[in-house]
C-alpha cells in the first residue's frame, strides 16, 4: 500500500520519476560515451569484453546484498547514496584524467564501481515504488517508467555521440555528476516512511540471515519463483538472438550502415511502444499471467521468425514486435511481484530479481554466441527460439507451476472484484 495521501502520491511520483529519469539518462550517456572511446582508443575486442564484464558482473553480485539492504535500511537514503557515491567516483574519474592520467584500469574500476552501486539502487528503487504509488496504479507506473527508460536509449546515444565528438570523454563525466546531484536533490524532496522491518524472537537478524529468510522466502513462494522463472527463461533464450541480429543482417541482408541502423531503431521504438502500451492497457488486463505466457510464447515463435526471415523488412518488424513482447512479460511481471511481495521482503526478492535481469542476457550469449561463429546465425535464432518454446511447453507442462500460476491469476480476479 503506497504510503502518501490521496492528493500528494502524483506530485511525489512525478518529482520521483524525474530524478531517476535525470539520473538514469547521465548514467546511459556515460555508457555510450565509455564505449566509443575505449573502442576508438584501443580498437581492442578484448577490452571492450572486459568493459562489458565490469559494467555488469558486479552489480549481478550486488544485487544479493543489495536486496537485503533495501529491507533492513531506508531505500530512500540508500538510493541517494548510491547516486552521491556514483557522481564521487566519475567526478574522480574526471578529475583524474584532466590531469593527464588516463589508464584503462581507472576506467575499468570506475566502472565496476557504478555497476556495484546499481545493485544497491536497483532493488530500492523497485521496491520503494509500491510506497509512494497506490496499488491499482502500479502497472500503469511501471509502464510509464519503461516507456521513459527505452525513450532515453533512443535520445541518449545521440547526446553520447555530440558531448564526446565535441568536447571528449571527460565532458561526459562531468555531465553525469551534474545529473546524479539533480536526482539526489529531487529524491530530497519526496517524503517516504521508512518499513518498520520484525526482528526475531532473539533480537535482529544478521544480515545473512535475512539473506537466507529471503531464499526461503522465494523457495516456499512458489507463485513468486515460477514469475521469476518465466522471465529468466525468456531472457536467456532470447537474450543472444537479440544481440545477434546486427550479424544476421551483415551476413544475409548486407552490410549497408543504413540497415544497421534501422535494426536497432526498430528495437528501441518496440521497447518505447511496448511500454506505453502497458501504462494505458495494462491496468485493464485481469489475468496477468495469461498475458505473459502468451507473450513468452510469442517472443519464441518471432525468433523462429528472425531465424527462416528473408526479407530485411520483415525481419526489422519481427524485431520490433518481439520488443513490444518483452515489455508485455516484463512490466506485469515487475507488478505482480511489487502487489504481492510482503513490503518487509520485497526489497530481498527484487534483489534475486535484478540479478536474473543482468545475468541472463550474459550468459546467453556466453552460451549462443560462439555458435554464431560455427554455424550460420539463422541457425542459432531458430535453435533458441525452439529451445523457448519447448522449455515454455515444459514449465506449463508441470501441474504445480500452472497451479501458482494460477494464483496469481486468481488473486488479480479477486482484486478486480472487489475494485
Amino acid at each position: 500500500m503506497s504510503d502518501q495521501k490521496p492528493d500528494r502520491w502524483k506530485r511525489n511520483l512525478l518529482v520521483f520519476l524525474g530524478g531517476q529519469t535525470v539520473s538514469s539518462l547521465g548514467s546511459m550517456i556515460v555508457a555510450y560515451a565509455v564505449m566509443w572511446h575505449l573502442t576508438v582508443e584501443t580498437g581492442s575486442a578484448a577490452v571492450l569484453t572486459l568493459s562489458v564484464a565490469a559494467g555488469m558482473l558486479p552489480q549481478a553480485v550486488v544485487s544479493v546484498f543489495g536486496g537485503v539492504w533495501a529491507d533492513r535500511h531506508s531505500r530512500k537514503l540508500l538510493i541517494i547514496g548510491a547516486d552521491s557515491t556514483i557522481a564521487v567516483a566519475t567526478l574522480v574519474l574526471a578529475l583524474l584524467m584532466l590531469s593527464g592520467v588516463g589508464d584503462l584500469w581507472m576506467i575499468f574500476v570506475a566502472m565496476a564501481v557504478r555497476s556495484a552501486l546499481a545493485g544497491v539502487q536497483a532493488p530500492a528503487v523497485n521496491a520503494m515504488l509500491p510506497q509512494i504509488v497506490p496499488a491499482e496504479h502500479l502497472m500503469r507506473v511501471n509502464g510509464a517508467q519503461q516507456t521513459i527508460q527505452s525513450g532515453m536509449m533512443l535520445f541518449a546515444p545521440a547526446v553520447a555521440a555530440a558531448v564526446y565528438a565535441s568536447t571528449g570523454i571527460v565532458a561526459v563525466f562531468f555531465i553525469d555528476v551534474v545529473t546524479a546531484a539533480v536526482g539526489v536533490l529531487l529524491l530530497l524532496l519526496v517524503p517516504v516512511v521508512r518499513t518498520v522491518r520484525p526482528t526475531g524472537a532473539s533480537g535482529p537478524v544478521s544480515y545473512f540471515g535475512d539473506l537466507a529468510a529471503g531464499v526461503r522466502y522465494v523457495k516456499g513462494n512458489a507463485s513468486v519463483r515460477w514469475v521469476m522463472g518465466l522471465v529468466a527463461v525468456v531472457m536467456f533464450m532470447a537474450g543472444a538472438p537479440a544481440h545477434l541480429t546486427p550479424l544476421m543482417i551483415t551476413r544475409s541482408f548486407g552490410d549497408e550502415v543504413w540497415m544497421l541502423s534501422v535494426n536497432e531503431l526498430f528495437w528501441s521504438v518496440g521497447m518505447v511502444l511496448g511500454g506505453a502500451l502497458m501504462a494505458v492497457f495494462g491496468p485493464k488486463v485481469k489475468r496477468r499471467v495469461r498475458l505473459m505466457v502468451a507473450a513468452s510464447v510469442g517472443v519464441g515463435l518471432l525468433v523462429v521468425g528472425l531465424g527462416v526471415s528473408t526479407d530485411f523488412w520483415v525481419f526489422s518488424v519481427a524485431g520490433l514486435v518481439i520488443c513490444v513482447l518483452f515489455q508485455t512479460l516484463l512490466v506485469p511481471a515487475a507488478t505482480v511481484l511489487q502487489e504481492q511481495v510482503e513490503d518487509s521482503m520485497r526489497g530481498r526478492v527484487f534483489g534475486f530479481y535484478g540479478i536474473v535481469m543482468s545475468v541472463a542476457m550474459p550468459v546467453s550469449m556466453i552460451v549462443f554466441g560462439p555458435l554464431a561463429d560455427r554455424f550460420a546465425v539463422e541457425s542459432v535464432m531458430v535453435l533458441a527460439g525452439v529451445l523457448l518454446l519447448g522449455c515454455l511447453i515444459g514449465m506449463l507442462a508441470l501441474a504445480g507451476a500452472r497451479r501458482s500460476l494460477a494464483t496469481v491469476d486468481a488473486a488479480d480476479a479477486v482484486d478486480a472484484a472487489v475494485s
